[in-house]
């Protein structure tokens, strides 16, 4: 018979065995994915601009709501223009008819953790290639989305 110190040390050990087994997956995740964290924004810094920033900028921005149209139809940043994935093939034209080359293309979604901006963001950049006066990037996310903007009214 064993003793009690022994089926505990027994015990502890087993735990710790399978511990380790569940927790050698996951090492090899993050070190396989150590390059695509998905906390890390996909976005270099030139690519995301603050509401104070586009406050700055006057006039000449076009707001772009990346929103579902739900949310949309519920409130948005005034003079916004729907342009969501969603919708992509009906809205992109009837955004193209307000865009000119003198505005800055500032895309929002709901918050920071959203991926709908950047997403329209990118395809407005690679299929649309909107561009500027100067063949400069013209396609903005707004840091902190629909959130952000809301903490500045």
């Amino acid at each position: 018979m064993k003793g009690v110190g022994t089926v505990r040390t027994s015990a502890i050990r087993q735990a710790l065995i399978l511990i380790t087994l569940a927790f050698l997956p996951t090492l090899g995740e993050a070190i396989y994915f150590r390059n695509k964290v998905s906390w890390q924004s996909r976005l270099s810094a030139s690519e995301v601009v603050s509401v104070d920033q586009v406050q700055r900028w006057g006039d000449n921005v076009m707001w772009t709501d990346a929103r579902p149209a739900a949310e949309f139809e519920h409130d948005h940043i005034p003079g916004a223009i729907l342009l969501n994935e969603d919708s992509w093939n009906e809205l992109l034209p009837l955004f193209l008819e307000q865009w000119s080359p003198d505005k800055r293309v500032v895309v929002y979604c709901s918050a920071q953790s959203c991926n709908a901006s950047a997403e329209v963001a990118r395809r407005l950049r690679e299929e649309a290639q909107l561009k500027d006066n100067q063949g400069k990037n013209c396609v903005f996310v707004l840091e902190g989305g629909w959130e952000e903007w809301l903490k500045t009214r």
